[in-house]
């Protein structure tokens, strides 16, 4: 066939709205299953131990629900920067999701293009039509499924003709050599970010006979390394800890690769002897029936023998990790960046907001500790000390801000019922510990610098006083704090509890100010004032915290 014979437009039409189709499908698929089963995957992950099998057999099985091992490597980022597990218990958790990645490619083998158009209708119908969230839920995963074989379809049909096309059969050819094949995969699934597409469309070559099976498991090889890139990208700008998994990521895929490239044809023939045959078809015909359940199962052997190799050295691995991305000082600016939220969660809105939660966390934690030092240079006179928690209290409206944009963002996804409550009530709580720190800042501060200005002495006995009250404002933020972290009913009963005690106080206090007011003392109108102002802001600070515990389940 001659190149004008060749029809390029309809080739290129055919080639590209085909993976467009299957693209498209992909997304619904993985919105389907992460809608379904997004509960049950944040528990697993939330079990981790350093057992290493349950955390292979974990990566694995949530890989599988999420359809993206890219996905799964961005959640433990998240755990590694909590402190909830350290990067050798993080890699096995990797390696499974190499495994889970597989499962994608079994399906797409299987090439059931007639029931692509009844599996589109019948998903169209259960997405479109059904009240129940989890029938929409399921008819999204029946639609995309349907799109991704009728995306296959269409590519398959369009790549026809080129099976007697010299010049594509001559690049063709140039793929049996191995490291050309490694380079086109991974760069091309570096470019589309998928290496279910890229695996997707060796397959529809395989079936076409367009690429023999060494060249189509050097494709497979190359998109292994290819996927590396999307946790890369998600960790430009994050924490050492996050750019630490893309780097074990990047280096388990490329030790896999070094490790079976001296064997791909090996690797090919034990492919063969485990493959199903198709004895009775010769010549194009045999290739196209049997290299594509063939270049599944060798991804598949892949990285499951790579698991298994790999497995017994996650801390050398760690260490190799460390060694190559050593800690470094985070300059002031980066501190203050978001250390959780991350958009590669947004169309995952469970994950999303588990990730808002640990971020409220950390705000939780500064806004505690401003409260905590804000009493000592305020007593002393320490302008600077003061100063220097300002700067804080910035810091504290600089993630605030980052936590609401990212929880705006999450509001527009699909969300269930619980997961809309759950917003609300994370908002709520961002919104009263910046409440918080606006009260220190604007109130507290501003009131410790008129002390200077003015010269106020505080007496001792009133200085008693407010460090008194000043312990249990930060107790019951303490308190706050943990019954948000843990859902602990016996410290948000304990706050409750403590309202009668600061009340108690606040009569003790009046009665106090009541004397200082008539105390023969110097500047005495100026000092009754800040003392008044000080005990109130005390109390607007405990009232918050009442508030924002109140909000809680």
């Amino acid at each position: 066939m001659t190149p004008r014979e060749l029809e390029p437009f309809a080739l290129w039409t055919g080639l590209l709205g085909g993976l467009a189709i299957f693209l498209l499908g992909m997304d619904f698929l993985t919105r389907g299953l992460k809608g379904a089963a997004g509960d049950r995957m944040r528990a697993w992950l939330a079990r981790l131990t350093g057992n290493k099998v349950r955390g292979i057999l974990t990566g694995a099985v949530v890989t599988a629900i999420v359809n993206s091992s890219s996905v799964t490597t961005v959640v433990l980022v998240g755990f590694i920067s909590a402190g909830l597990m350290g990067m050798a218990q993080a890699l096995p958790v990797i390696m499974g999701a190499s495994v889970g990645g597989t499962v994608t490619a079994q399906l797409l083998a299987f090439q059931i293009t007639l029931l692509a158009l009844p599996m589109i209708s019948v998903g169209v119908v259960a997405w479109m039509v059904a009240g129940a969230e989890r029938v929409q839920q399921i008819g999204a995963m029946v639609l995309g499924l349907g799109l991704v074989f009728h995306g296959m379809a269409l590519m398959s049909d369009a790549m026809r003709p080129l099976r007697t096309f010299t010049p594509f059969l001559d690049l063709m050819v140039a793929m049996d050599n191995r490291f050309v094949g490694i380079a086109v995969g991974a760069a091309f699934t570096a470019v589309i970010q998928s290496s279910a597409a890229t695996t997707g469309i060796v397959i529809v070559l395989a079936g076409q006979g367009l690429v023999s099976l060494e060249a189509g498991i050097a494709l497979a090889f190359g998109a292994n390394i290819g996927t590396c890139a999307s946790a890369g990208l998600a960790a430009i700008g994050k924490p050492r800890e996050a750019v630490r998994a893309a780097v074990a990521h990047a280096v388990f895929k490329i030790l896999g690769v070094a490790v079976w490239v001296g064997f791909l044809p090996q690797l090919a023939e034990w492919v063969r002897l485990l493959s199903p045959a198709a004895p009775h078809l010769t010549g194009l015909d045999r290739v196209a029936a049997e290299a594509p359940r063939q270049i599944a199962n060798a991804h598949t052997l892949f990285n499951v023998a790579n698991t298994l190799i790999f497995a017994p050295f996650t801390a050398q691995i760690a260490r190799l990790v460390e060694r190559l991305v050593p800690d470094r000082p985070l300059a002031d600016a980066a501190r203050i960046r978001p250390r959780f939220i991350d958009p590669t969660f947004l169309f995952t809105p469970g994950f999303a907001l588990d990730r808002a939660q640990l971020e409220i966390e950390r705000l939780g934690r500064m806004v505690t500790d401003l409260v905590r030092q804000v009493m000592d240079p305020l007593l002393v006179g320490d302008a600077a000390g003061m100063r220097a928690l300002a700067e804080v209290d910035e810091r504290v409206d600089d993630l605030h801000a980052a936590i609401v944009d990212y929880l705006g963002q999450v509001s527009t996804q699909t969300l269930t019922k619980d997961e809309t409550a759950k917003l609300t009530r994370l908002m709520r709580q961002a919104n009263e510990l910046e409440q918080i720190g606006d009260v220190v800042e604007h109130d507290v501060l501003h009131t410790g610098q008129r002390m200077v200005d003015e010269r106020v002495r505080i007496s001792p006995a009133t200085e008693e006083l407010l460090r008194t009250f000043h312990a249990m404002v930060v107790e019951a933020l303490e308190s706050a704090m943990v019954a948000l972290r843990d859902d602990d009913k016996g410290q948000r009963k304990q706050v409750k509890q403590m309202k009668d005690d600061v009340r108690a106080l606040e009569d003790v206090v009046a009665r106090h100010q009541i004397d200082r007011l008539t105390a023969d003392e110097p500047n005495r109108l100026h000092t009754f004032k800040r003392e008044t102002e000080l005990f109130e802001q005390l109390g607007n600070i405990f009232s918050l915290t009442r508030r924002l515990l109140r909000r809680v389940g």
